[in-house]
């Protein structure tokens, strides 16, 4: 893809970045949590969704799918590869709160794979990421554990900083654990339960 091309994403991602909606959620009002999280295997996208209660992380349903792969890895650009995958393991289960593993707003144009995940589903999404980018607004971000958290969609830092720290075991959200492992075959997950 030309230069010119990457622009013209980069200007459709900053404008895309106005509609996120940052507000508190009312934390005793969620009753499931959701996690995504994607792992490669050649041409194959392999996407893992998990449900759990909130907040005692009890597993609910799980769904592990295999899609190929329609764009190629471009750093801040990830969210045009990995969008489809995680849509597609997700299905028509909405949680109350989605983390996904990607950044939000803690992204150099303010729109990471969290925020559009959350954008498109119109629901409220939290980024995780195990490091973040160069380039991210200061502020946009906050490191709990091994966890560098921020906005996705329709919730603000301090209410995501308190579900990811009610969720987090051994320094990192217990749901997007599962969901990493299961997204690389490391726990049976070939059914949806």
């Amino acid at each position: 893809m030309s230069e010119e091309v990457f622009k013209k994403l980069a200007e459709v991602q900053r404008k895309l970045s106005k509609r996120v909606v940052e507000k508190p959620l009312d934390i005793s009002k969620i009753r499931t949590v959701g996690a995504v999280d994607v792992s490669y295997r050649g041409e194959l996208a392999r996407a893992a969704f998990v449900l759990c209660s909130f907040p005692g992380c009890e597993l609910l349903k799980k769904r592990v799918v295999e899609v190929e792969v329609r764009f190629p890895y471009v750093s801040t650009f990830f969210f045009l590869r990995e969008t489809r995958p995680a849509l597609v393991a997700i299905g028509r289960k909405k949680p109350d709160v989605l983390l996904v593993e990607g950044h939000g707003k803690a992204h150099p144009r303010g729109y990471g794979l969290a925020s559009h995940v959350g954008l498109v589903l119109g629901i409220p999404t939290v980024g995780i990421a195990k490091r973040p980018l160069r380039g991210a607004p200061e502020g946009s971000w906050v490191k709990i554990g091994r966890a560098y958290v921020s906005v996705g969609h329709l919730v603000d830092l301090p209410s995501a900083v308190e579900i990811v720290k009610a969720l987090s075991r051994d320094g990192y959200p217990l749901p997007l654990t599962i969901a990493d492992r299961l997204s690389k075959g490391r726990l049976n997950g070939h059914l949806e339960e």
